[in-house]
């Protein structure tokens, strides 16, 4: 008999005792969770969005990521804002500024195509969906292909990278939204 016949006859003994079945399958539940975390923890792996803006290709961190949307049937215009606020948008009944990350970096305005994307930024004070070129999902390196320094952008955004990951001969910049967000310059909003 295979392990998994072996598994599923053992289930099947206990499905007329109903609270010795859930115990057993929270336990191998368990088992499984925890070789997970130790696999997981010996070969620590990073997890980010990727993006494309201004051509080039970026990394943001899954965490300071709350959603990816599509451009939003309508927007309202903040009057008296700088030119990269491009209005709020009623998301779910939230109200959520949308922001223009290539212009707020002064590399131009993102072009609005189909595959145009507001990223909005997890961050517990400040809302904020930040327009890019694309959103190309997620992207997992390992730590050792992490390096401290950061390759020359067309975004014009080096001041708010926190890094690259390298693989092969690609290199991916990791912008750091908690940086943008927070940043003197994105608090000066009005024109």
């Amino acid at each position: 008999m295979s392990e998994p016949e072996v598994i599923q006859a053992e289930l099947k003994s206990l499905r007329d005792r109903p609270f010795e079945l859930l115990a057993e399958l929270e336990r191998r539940g368990r088992a499984v969770s925890a070789q997970l975390n130790q696999e997981a923890s010996a070969g620590r792996e990073w997890v980010g969005v990727a993006l494309r803006m201004a051509g080039d290709l970026y990394l943001v961190a899954r965490e300071e990521t709350r959603e990816v949307l599509g451009m939003p049937s309508s927007t309202t215009r903040v009057p008296g804002a700088k030119s990269w606020v491009k209005g709020l948008a009623n998301v779910r009944g939230q109200l959520l500024p949308i922001i223009d990350l290539r212009q707020f970096l002064g590399s131009g305005v993102t072009p609005i195509t189909r595959n145009t994307r507001i990223v909005v930024v997890n961050h517990r004070e400040i809302p904020a969906g930040l327009l890019v070129d694309e959103v190309l999902g997620f992207r997992r390196f390992a730590e050792g292909e992490f390096s401290g320094d950061a390759p020359p952008t067309v975004a014009r955004c080096e001041r708010y990278l926190a890094g690259a990951f390298r693989r092969a001969h690609e290199q991916w910049p990791v912008l750091s939204l908690r940086q943008v967000l927070e940043s003197p310059s994105f608090a000066e909003a009005a024109a």
